[in-house]
Order: structure tokens, then C-alpha cells, then sequence
């Protein structure tokens, strides 16, 4: 009689498919875990997350872990067999309270399902190693240089060695360690009240347990970290002036603004979304542009103030977007352009605010001086818990110090 075949959790099939369409066809991991998870119920969703995300968080180590102990190269296997060992190593490694038969029976069917039967055994095989082995390997993985702390905690080489140089080997290690796991939800309180927590420095930021869908949909709460906050606070508009956002999508911070805001983005459908964010929030001030920063329409000149927000690699998020970390880059030399596009329409005396969610020295404080531009250092003063450790004229918020996204802050004066 042939054997039943095995069930495997909706989560898992979830995961798996997660897998495949980040490593195998590019796609984003929040994107295609949306459609993965859309008809999953709470708790399969909530397992189908934490399994998928933090197994592409963790590919470079797992992928480790499954060469030296499975005694085969990933990068040579079939996608759905990666895919799966993958997924089960990640259990067998990182999450508590999973069962060993569950990673290992699971993750083989998958195989199975796949329609790659050569494979089951070997799959079955190599895991089985695996969970024989993975803890004393991770446990024994040095991190003494970057090149073994980017191993150990999965990151790219170049993001260790940035940290490494900017921030100190042990806060590097600390930063690596913080941005592998999730943060707590945090909100901003647009109007009304809310359960939850206000954040101990950044006013009208809420940390919550979850994200409350009715107060969201009714324009209430608005999901945004402190630091993001922080910058919007930054800018310090004030009724009666005008402000320019020059990167404004999705509008978390233009929506923060006082005064008359001219929210600009180059994408369509990104602009779309700043309008719906505008409504929903009640911000009847802000009126969205599509535009390149680079190029604005003449008649938009004159701001007393402007943000440039500015596209970067995105390294103080790392924890929030999975696969960000696998195709990261840094985007100096378009950060200038935006940055010094922005002080052009800004009147003399008027101040602009630098800010980008990364913490790579390149990317901040390297472009502000490019700039040329000059310094208006009390916000440093008005924010001198997040003042930067190197750069005291300028604010950077570290997720493994304020427990909060990465960002760096300047503000400079036409």
C-alpha cells in the first residue's frame, strides 16, 4: 500500500513559496507574502511571517549551516530543495518551540510536492544532519572580524565592513544582532487615543501590540517608527510657511507638516498612494506633485523650508524589509543631486533637513559636507539623545541604542 502522503501547515507552504519567489524570481519579500498569506487565518499568517522573513534574513547563515553540515553546496540544488532546506534549517536553528519532526517531515514534503521525488531523500538526509548539528555550529561561529560577523548574523560582507568602520566592531556586532529581529509596532498618533505606550522621546509616537485596522482605516494612527517621526519633527514647519518635501511617498512625514507642504514624488502610482495617505490622514495642507526632485517645475522655488528625505540603501530598516539586505545599495552621488536640488528652492535663510533611513557615514554625513552647505546645529540641541556619536552637529537614531529604525538627521541653512 503506498504511504499517505504527509500534510504540511499552510504556513510552512506560505514560507516556502516566500522562499522561492525572493531567491528564484527577485521578488519583494513583503510583496510575496501578501499573496502568499492572503487567505491564511491570524495565527498561520503571524507563523507564515516569522518563518518567511526571517529565513531570508538568515539565508547567508543557513546556507552555511547546510554546506558544512549536509556536505553539499546550496547554490548547486534545485530551488525547491533550497528553498525547503532553508525553511527547515531556519526552524531547526532559530525558533523555539518548533518540533524536529515538524522542520524536518514538513520541509521534505515540500520537496515531494514540488514534484521532485529524486530529491525527497536527500532532502530528508540533510536535514536530519542538520538538526543534529546546527546549534554547536552556530553556537562555535566567530565573529571577530566582519567577514565572520557578516557570516554569523547573514549579512553581505560590505554592510559588516561599513558598520565595522563607522560605528566600532562591538557596536557593529550589536547593530547586526538588533536588526535581526522585529520591532514592536509603533504608530503615530494623528488624533484621538490609543492603546499602547508613548514613546519615552519622541512625542505623538505610540508603540503598540498591533496595528489597530479600524483606527488606521478611519485616518487615526498612522504606522511610523519614532526615528521616522523624528525626522518630521525635525524640520520644525510652522503654519504660514511653506515646506517642500522633495521625496514624500507614502507621506508618514509630509502629513506631519504644518503650514502650506508641496510633497513631491517622482512615481505615479507612488504619488497616488502620498494623495490617499494625505486623505486618510486629514492633511488638507498638503498637495502632491509628480515630479522629479532633480527638475521641479520653476514656479516651485521660494520654500522656508524643504526635507529631502532621500532614496539610500536603507540599512537602519534591515529588520523590517527581509531581502533588503540582499540587494542593498548605497546611493550617494543621487542623494547629493536631490540634496542640493532642494536648497535651490529654498529661500536665503530658509532650512532644509537631511535625513535617510541608513546608518553609512557615505550616504550622511559625506553628502552633507559635499554639500557645501552651511550647518544649523541646534537640532542637536533640541535632540541631544539621538546626537551623533562622531558628528555631534548632526542626529542619528541606532535601532540597537533607541529601539528604533536607523536614520540620520541634518539640518542646513541656504
Amino acid at each position: 500500500m503506498a504511504a499517505r502522503p504527509a500534510s504540511v501547515s499552510p504556513a510552512r507552504v506560505a514560507a516556502f513559496d516566500v522562499l522561492l519567489r525572493v531567491f528564484e524570481d527577485g521578488a519583494y519579500a513583503d510583496r510575496a507574502f501578501r499573496t502568499a498569506a492572503a487567505d491564511l487565518d491570524e495565527r498561520d499568517r503571524a507563523l507564515a511571517q516569522r518563518l518567511a522573513f526571517g529565513a531570508v534574513q538568515r539565508a547567508r547563515t543557513l546556507d552555511h549551516a547546510i554546506e558544512t553540515l549536509g556536505r553539499r553546496p546550496p547554490h548547486r540544488l534545485d530551488p525547491p530543495v533550497r528553498a525547503a532546506l532553508r525553511l527547515g534549517a531556519y526552524q531547526l536553528g532559530f525558533v523555539d518551540g518548533v518540533a524536529r519532526y515538524a522542520a524536518v517531515n514538513e520541509s521534505v514534503e515540500l520537496v515531494r510536492r514540488a514534484g521532485l521525488e529524486r530529491a525527497v531523500a536527500f532532502t530528508n538526509a540533510v536535514l536530519r544532519r542538520v538538526a543534529d548539528g546546527i546549534a554547536p555550529l552556530l553556537e562555535a561561529l566567530p565573529e571577530g572580524t566582519p567577514t565572520e560577523s557578516a557570516l554569523k548574523h547573514s549579512y553581505p560582507d560590505w554592510v559588516a565592513e561599513t558598520w565595522w568602520r563607522d560605528v566600532g566592531s562591538e557596536e557593529a556586532r550589536a547593530l547586526m544582532a538588533a536588526l535581526n529581529e522585529p520591532g514592536q509596532p509603533v504608530v503615530r498618533l494623528v488624533r484621538g487615543e490609543i492603546d499602547g505606550t508613548p514613546d519615552a522621546e519622541v512625542p505623538g509616537a505610540w508603540h503598540v501590540d498591533r496595528i489597530d485596522e479600524a483606527a488606521l482605516a478611519e485616518g487615526r494612527v498612522w504606522p511610523q517608527s519614532a526615528a521616522s517621526q523624528l525626522v518630521g519633527l525635525a524640520v520644525g514647519a510652522q503654519e504660514g510657511e511653506r515646506t517642500l518635501d522633495l521625496c514624500a511617498a507614502p507621506g508618514g512625514k509630509a502629513t506631519m507638516l504644518a503650514g502650506d507642504v508641496t510633497a513631491v514624488d517622482v512615481n505615479e502610482a507612488r504619488a497616488r498612494e502620498l494623495e490617499a495617505t494625505a486623505r486618510r490622514l486629514g492633511a488638507s495642507n498638503v498637495r502632491v506633485v509628480v515630479a522629479d526632485g532633480r527638475a521641479l517645475p520653476a514656479e516651485l522655488s521660494g520654500f522656508d523650508r524643504a526635507l529631502v528625505d532621500a532614496p539610500c540603501s536603507g540599512l537602519g530598516v534591515l529588520n523590517r524589509r527581509p531581502d533588503l539586505r540582499w540587494r542593498a545599495q548605497p546611493l550617494p552621488e543621487l542623494q547629493l543631486e536631490l540634496l542640493l536640488a532642494a536648497a535651490e528652492r529654498v529661500r536665503p535663510g530658509g532650512t532644509i533637513v537631511y535625513s535617510v533611513c541608513t546608518i553609512n557615514a557615505d550616504e550622511s554625513e559625506a553628502v552633507v559636507d559635499a554639500s557645501g552647505l552651511e550647518l544649523d546645529t541646534s537640532v542637536a540641541d533640541e535632540w541631544p539623545q539621538f546626537r551623533h556619536a562622531r558628528r555631534p552637529e548632526f542626529l542619528q537614531a541606532l535601532p540597537h541604542v533607541h529601539g528604533t529604525a536607523g536614520f540620520f538627521v541634518a539640518r542646513l541653512r541656504r
